[in-house]
């Protein structure tokens, strides 16, 4: 087959969604399909190039409003591309409508990822005005509605989120994202290195990794570290933060010095991904703090890497820890501190551990493509 994606982003842009549309499309090229994608130029990436045997497409967009603007300025490269395409595959939110135009326009079967939609949660976001929230929760209306072929939830949760925006069940499938059992290989890591190399060798690390978006709840971590550090004095955090969305790292960077705790934080860039297991494997334990997830990257891998998760009990977080773990109540600092103190006291709930396989991931893809295409 031939498989167009477009996609808002795609690497080096960091986020669980570019996690799984990697791990898809290189999956499917290396079956032997063709793979074309779609999406927007970043600073320091070319227009054109064949990554891993995947085509990428890049449209130039003005840097402020990046992911609106490629919801029209993508148009015109996806009417082209969709000609000898054998379907078009895209993702929430702002790739969805060009991918849906270009499809019809073409006449091309359309599958659509959905991997979270919040509804009346917007208004629950941290950060977000009330007119601004509004404003996302009828756009997002909108994109559910568009009338794809199929619709893809990364995870049950989404699934039932989905059917309450009268999603036809018929058209939606439910497959889970997958986890890079080679390279999240507990067996393999090193974390005495990174504590070493950080001076952290005496100390108690609670971690926590990734982007600071309006879901992710950082800002309740934040606030629970003085009270981690007055009951654990020996506890601090290590924060593997993105610098993206500017604003909310800024913000965040703002409630550290407020609280006067930057002793108790250590803030570091991002690492390379194949970096990544060895700071899980530093940690005593990982602290997902989210308000929403549709599927939870970093509680999978910090679960397959065998650490203790502190993860709110809300959304798909549920569904996919798994091991050793302790799930609180959300948006509450003090709810994460009495997790994190249950772990050092060795306080941890622990269960059969769940997989979730790239390989399993591919083929249920692959059987949506061939069901859609198979009479067309």
């Amino acid at each position: 087959m031939n498989i167009l994606f477009v996609l808002e982003y795609y690497l080096p842009h960091i986020g669980g969604a570019e996690v799984l549309f990697k791990n898809l499309c290189e999956g499917l090229a290396g079956r032997g399909h063709e793979v074309a994608i779609i999406t927007s130029k970043l600073r320091n990436t070319r227009d054109f190039e064949v990554m891993n045997g995947v085509t990428i497409y890049r449209v130039k967009v003005p840097q402020k409003g990046a992911r609106y603007w490629f919801t029209f300025l993508s148009l015109p490269k996806a009417l082209k591309l969709a000609k000898r395409a054998s379907l078009i595959h895209t993702t929430t939110y702002n790739a969805a409508f060009p991918a849906w135009l270009a499809s019809k326009l073409r006449g091309k079967k359309s599958v659509i990822t959905v991997h979270e939609v919040f509804g009346s949660k917007w208004q629950e976001l941290v950060g977000m005005s009330w007119s601004t929230a509004k404003l996302h929760q009828f756009l997002e209306r909108l994109i559910v509605a568009l009338p794809f072929d199929k619709y893809v939830s990364v995870s049950g949760y989404t699934g039932s989120c989905l059917g309450r925006f009268r999603v036809d069940r018929r058209r939606l499938e439910v497959i889970h994202n997958g986890i890079d059992y080679e390279l999240f290989n507990p067996n393999r890591a090193d974390g005495k290195v990174v504590r070493r190399e950080l001076g952290l060798s005496d100390k108690f690390i609670y971690m926590y990794y990734g982007r600071p978006g309006i879901s992710k709840g950082v800002e309740y971590l934040v606030q629970s570290v003085p009270l981690i550090s007055r009951s654990l004095p020996k506890a601090k955090l290590l924060m593997l933060l993105a610098e993206e969305p500017r604003d909310r790292y800024e913000n965040i960077k703002r409630m550290v010095a407020d609280l006067n705790i930057e002793d108790e934080i250590m803030l570091l860039h991002p690492v390379p991904r194949n970096e990544l297991p060895n700071y899980i494997a530093a940690s005593d334990c990982v602290v997902v703090p989210s308000l929403s997830e549709g599927f939870g990257f970093t509680a999978a891998e910090a679960c397959v890497m065998e650490r203790p998760v502190v993860a709110s009990d809300v959304a798909s977080l549920p569904e996919v820890v798994s091991g050793k773990y302790i799930l609180v109540e959300p948006r509450n600092p003090e709810a994460i501190a009495q997790g994190v103190k249950r772990v050092y006291e060795g306080e941890i709930e622990e269960s059969e551990r769940k997989l979730f396989s790239w390989d399993d991931c591919v083929e249920g893809y692959l059987r949506v493509y061939e069901e859609l295409t198979k009479h067309s």
